[in-house]
C-alpha cells in the first residue's frame, strides 16, 4: 500500500521536479509540466462511475500522465483493482490510481514513466544515461 509520502518522495527524487498546490491538491511538476497529481473524485465523477455500474473508490486517488489512451486501457485491463478512469479523462492520456492498492515498486515505475513523458528531452536523456556527455 502506497501513501502520499511515497508519491512525494518518489516524485521529488526526480531531477528538476517541484511540488505545487492547485485547487488545494498536490501536483508534481517537471519544469512547467504536471506529471502526477492528487485527484480526489468529485460528486459528478462518483455519479458517472455509478451510472457505468462501477464502484467509486473511497481512498486516495492519484492521477498520472501516460503515453496515450492505449497505455491507459492496458494498465486498467492488467489491474482494474488499482487503475481506473472516469469520463472526465476521455481522450486524455492519464490514468487514475487507487493509491492505497498500488505496490510501491509499481508506483515508482508509474511515476518515473510519467516524469519521462513530461520532462524536456535533454533532461530525460540525462536521467536515462547519466554517464553520457
Amino acid at each position: 500500500m502506497a501513501t502520499w509520502d511515497d508519491v512525494r518522495g518518489l516524485a521529488l527524487a526526480l531531477p528538476e521536479t517541484s511540488e505545487r498546490l492547485s485547487r488545494e491538491n498536490a501536483h508534481w511538476w517537471v519544469k512547467d509540466k504536471s506529471f502526477v497529481w492528487e485527484r480526489p473524485l468529485r460528486r459528478t465523477d462518483i455519479e458517472a462511475l455509478t451510472a457505468l455500474g462501477a464502484t467509486a473508490p473511497d481512498g486516495p486517488v492519484l492521477g498520472a500522465r501516460v503515453a496515450d489512451t492505449g497505455v491507459r486501457q492496458a494498465l486498467i485491463a492488467s489491474n482494474p483493482d488499482v487503475f481506473f478512469t472516469i469520463p472526465h479523462f476521455d481522450g486524455y492520456p492519464a490514468v487514475l490510481v487507487r493509491l492505497d492498492r498500488i505496490d510501491p515498486t509499481e508506483l515508482g515505475e508509474l511515476i518515473v514513466e510519467a516524469w519521462l513523458l513530461r520532462a524536456p528531452k535533454r533532461l530525460a536523456q540525462q536521467y536515462l544515461n547519466p554517464s553520457a556527455p
